[in-house]
């Protein structure tokens, strides 16, 4: 294993830790001390710890377990080192929350007057926890396994599976805990989806740019002066008009806009541009990987 190779996965599992990390104490912090709800099969785990008092983190790595072994069997051993490993971080970090919790080292945050403030909060936290698992190809098990399998087997979409299966969970906690609960779970639940679409994608926004004009060859080399940016030209041709053209494709910082814009209509005012949102743009100029 090369160096690059090596610190590649430090830098791997370190991001895994610690979304774990944060994901744990989301739960142990906001959740559990409110009796809000969680989807998968920590979503499960947190049940069993309102309906029998269990440890939320024994129960999430015995669910996992005989999940582990089908996924392992069916899906392979590259598909499932990161999501065992995932799970097991997380199983650690709340035992570890757990016993910081019972002996007062940390105070939860319980109220029962502004669920409003627990339900933000709940939601970014585990949205950032769960961003920085999803983001290094981790996952924290159960449900995701049990999508994965069903879609190479049924072809159904994961998506819908993963949904289907937690609303069935949030479904039986209306058993458990008050309705109320349950729509302020939703309202968590959609937090940290948006949250975590924001780390996935990256922080970065940029611009992307298609153009056709006249002479764009001319306006490939302006745009690397002036802007510094690469230029790619693809050939097409005219859906009306059936001539040859050529495309200008250009991504750009959004700061940038305005400079390219007014670049584009200096060189051709009937030019046709069109701009798109880019997230997580690798490459030199860009973010590195």
């Amino acid at each position: 294993m090369s160096s690059d190779d090596f610190w590649r996965k430090v830098r791997t599992w370190a991001t895994l830790a610690a979304g774990t990390a944060v994901y744990a104490f989301g739960i142990q912090y906001f959740i559990l001390p409110n009796r809000l709800m969680e989807g998968g099969v920590t979503g499960v785990a947190v049940l069993l710890n309102y309906a029998g008092n269990l440890p939320t983190s024994l129960m999430t790595l015995v669910i996992n377990l005989p999940l582990f072994a089908l996924g392992w069997r069916r899906l392979g051993k590259s598909a499932m080192v990161y999501t065992v490993g995932g799970t097991v971080l997380l199983s650690i970090f709340l035992w570890i929350l757990e016993r910081l919790f019972q002996h007062g080292y940390i105070e939860p945050f319980r109220t029962e007057q502004d669920f409003i403030l627990v339900v933000l909060y709940a939601g970014v936290t585990l949205g950032v926890g769960l961003g920085l698992v999803f983001r290094v190809g981790g996952t924290t098990g159960g449900v995701d396994i049990i999508a994965r399998i069903l879609h190479r087997a049924k072809g159904w979409s994961m998506g819908q599976i993963i949904l289907s299966l937690d609303v069935l969970i949030l479904g039986i906690s209306l058993f458990f805990i008050p309705k109320e609960k349950v729509l302020y779970t939703l309202v968590t639940v959609f937090i940290a989806s948006k949250i975590i679409d924001f780390i996935q994608e990256g922080a970065y926004a940029a611009k992307a740019f298609t153009i056709v004009c006249e002479s764009p060859d001319r306006l490939a080399k302006e745009i690397t002066r002036e802007l510094d940016r690469g230029v790619t030209l693809m050939p097409a041709r005219g859906g009306f008009s059936g001539e040859p053209k050529t495309v200008v494709y250009c991504v750009v910082s959004r700061f940038e806009i305005p400079k390219l814009k007014s670049l584009v209509r200096q060189h051709d005012k009937r030019a046709f541009i069109v701009i798109n949102d880019v997230h997580d743009v690798l490459g030199e100029g860009f973010r590195e990987e």
